[in-house]
């Protein structure tokens, strides 16, 4: 039961992550979910989940890899395959020569070794954490096609250098040549060994097809336990289980291209399912890294033999040398490189933002724990725990640089930018009208089709005048009208409820009407927390009237109240478009008369309510359509920030354009008869 309920704590405080991510998105949700491990571990909950390196990789970075592998681009891995090397190869050994020396040299208490052990667990970078981090930022393509080769390879080019400079300092004996040999048996014998796995796997499912059992179920969980088998057995013979599971995943996807064989339910079922998968597995993995950081800080922190401040220094040292040599190294290759394929990726700002995005992870945390305790003769492994410690402090480091600085890197040049925001902002809200309008197709029935083709035509309208416009200034300009049409309704309601001719329930609803209208231009939240308050009055009101029963005097009290609003609501309108002809001019003529035509479709609509030509029904139908229409645009807006294909400010304005059209719904709804 324990088991269970820490299993579920867990996936919790994904979930969670999840929910602080939409509300602060600038920050990178593996920041979230490690501060969300790191707060879990801190309580006195007496919770301890040791991390077990060897469950670690085949739990989790086995299936990661496969899916990665399934999903990489192979022509740019082929056409990008020497700077992939370069880095995945070279850059390795050399972290692990230079960086180790360096760590001899600074902390002499640890031997040549093990120093070289550190040096190469800390030089694989972690594709999971590149991946989620660059989601936020346009990262150029080629840059992230490196980034993610160099991710899927690195990691076995690293943990072969640390096992072997792991076993020297367990031994004290070292070959160099045993070494290299050894170090391509295993490299390749788990590429090819992984490949010709999954090609029996394959066969396995085809032979299973065949014999007529195209039950979805039996073979999902063939492909889900696929890169589980394929990464024991490779490492069962001691080859590289990672690189067994990238080959799998690479020739599943080539299968899946060239079979015959319709995919229909199964890929549709096989998408789903492993979208869910690397959704919980990339969360499992930061938190339970999270959860790792405070033992691995107080064994070094409560140690009186160590200098605390000395070690913080030594870290933050050997964190910024693995980034500058990462610096250097590319700039002598990448330049070379790209020089005669793509001369514009050679700038310094793409050679920075490929240097920042080596972000060290799971892997390094998890590759520093297979250290042994003690080595030959019963000697303890020469400063374990300022190994884990300098490996973790490492991976704070690298993750907080790239969340930080890979946004300002990425960023557009200053020239353009103005008109790729605008550019960028128009085509995003295009994509949300777009996503509403789906939302809603995918909802109509026989029943509801009148109302959904209404709210699609409404949708349809405001597509066509997001086209038109062109510029930030104009919206500007009509969110300023927008607000100054409004003073001139405030102004015209003092003046009738000074004159006592408003009552004071219409006085209050008068009120919730110009605080909506307001919030929606101005404060986002408050909008938010106003509008669910009015959605569930709503909903209780429509409660209660099941179960009250109907009495002729209050549903005609009901409908003079709503009369009284509605002539209220159309006589200030008419006061906001008064004022608005009165102060035209030919500078904000435009915004003006957009404002104007906004107020006319406005009345329009409250002339609709108060002749009642709208069944209650048909209302209700439109209601739900339309709030689930606001909710796609929200979610589709969320949806572009994290796939990096907008900034910050711009998902600001989208949102208070979504405001701004929901508080004009909402006063056209206000006035429907009941």
């Amino acid at each position: 039961m324990e088991f269970f309920l820490v299993i579920l704590l867990l996936l919790s405080l994904i979930g969670l992550s999840s929910l602080i991510n939409h509300l602060l998105p600038y920050i990178p949700v593996p920041l979230v979910q490690i501060a969300l491990g790191v707060t879990l571990a801190s309580l006195p909950l007496g919770l301890q989940i040791p991390l077990e390196p060897e469950l670690f990789f085949i739990l989790f970075i086995a299936p990661l890899l496969f899916h990665d592998g399934r999903h990489v681009s192979r022509q740019d891995l082929w056409k990008l395959r020497k700077p992939i090397l370069l880095l995945a190869l070279g850059l390795v050994f050399l972290t692990v020569l230079v960086i180790g020396s360096l760590i001899h040299w600074l902390i002499p208490t640890i031997p040549w070794p093990a120093a070289f052990a550190l040096a190469a667990i800390l030089s694989p970078t972690d594709v999971v954490a590149v991946s989620s981090i660059s989601a936020r930022v346009k990262i150029p393509k080629p840059i992230m096609h490196v980034l993610e080769g160099e991710g899927l390879m690195n990691d076995a080019s690293g943990l072969v250098a640390f096992k072997f400079a792991v076993a020297a300092t367990v031994t004290g004996a070292f070959s160099l040549a045993q070494a290299s040999g050894s170090f391509v048996v295993i490299s390749i014998g788990g590429f090819l060994g992984g490949a010709l796995l999954v090609i029996v796997i394959i066969q396995l499912r085809t032979f299973i097809r065949r014999l007529g059992m195209e039950d979805v179920t039996i073979h999902m969980l063939i492909q889900l336990l696929t890169p589980f088998f394929i990464f024991y057995i490779i490492e069962h013979f001691h080859l590289s289980g990672i690189l067994s599971v990238v080959a799998a995943g690479i020739i599943h996807a080539i299968h899946q291209e060239r079979s015959r064989i319709p995919a229909g339910k199964l890929q549709i079922v096989s998408e789903s399912t492993w979208t869910v998968l690397i959704y919980i597995l990339n969360g499992l993995v930061f938190v339970l890294l999270g959860l790792q950081i405070p033992s691995v800080i107080n064994e070094i922190l409560e140690d009186p033999l160590f200098n605390n401040w000395q070690v913080t220094v030594y870290t933050l040292i050997i964190s910024v040398a693995l980034i500058l040599l990462r610096f250097l190294w590319i700039s002598a290759t990448w330049r070379g490189w790209m020089e005669k394929k793509k001369p514009h990726m050679q700038s310094l700002r793409a050679i920075s933002i490929l240097t920042i995005s080596g972000v060290r992870g799971a892997v390094t945390l998890a590759g520093a724990f297979t250290i042994p305790f003690v080595i030959a003769g019963g000697a303890p492994f020469p400063e374990r725990s300022l190994i884990l410690f300098i490996a973790a402090g490492v991976i704070l480091f690298t993750l907080i640089a790239a969340s930080v600085f890979l946004p300002v890197l990425s960023r557009t040049e200053k020239g353009d930018r103005n008109t790729l925001k605008e550019e960028m902002e128009r085509k995003a809200a295009l994509r949300t009208i777009d996503a509403a309008i789906h939302s809603i197709e995918e909802s109509i029935t026989d029943e509801n089709r009148s109302a959904a083709i209404s709210v699609i035509n409404n949708y349809n309208t405001v597509r066509n005048e997001v086209s038109e416009k062109s510029s930030e200034q104009m919206k500007r300009e009509e969110n300023e009208a927008r607000l100054t049409a409004l003073e001139a309704e405030v102004r015209y309601y003092v003046h009738v409820k000074r004159a006592g001719e408003v009552d004071r329930e219409t006085a209050h609803l008068i009120g919730e009407h110009i605080q909506r209208r307001r919030l929606a231009r101005t404060n986002r939240m408050q909008y938010r927390r106003l509008f669910l308050w009015t959605l569930f009055k709503r909903g209780l009101f429509a409660l209660l009237k099941l179960f009250i029963p109907k009495h002729k005097e209050r549903k005609k009290t009901r409908r003079a109240r709503t009369k009284k609003l509605v002539k209220l609501k159309v006589s200030m309108a008419k006061a906001a478009i008064h004022y608005l002809r009165n102060h035209i001019t030919p500078e904000n003529k435009n915004s003006y008369l957009a404002v104007i035509g906004e107020y006319n479709r406005l009345i329009r609509q409250f002339k609709l309510a108060k002749k009642g030509e709208e069944s209650n029904h048909y209302t209700l139908m439109k209601r739900d359509l339309q709030i689930k229409a606001f909710q796609a645009e929200r979610d589709e807006i969320q949806h572009l920030y994290e796939e990096g294909e907008i900034t910050i400010d711009i998902i600001r304005e989208l949102r208070k354009q979504v405001n701004i059209r929901e508080a004009y719904w909402i006063e056209e709804t206000t006035v429907q008869p009941h």
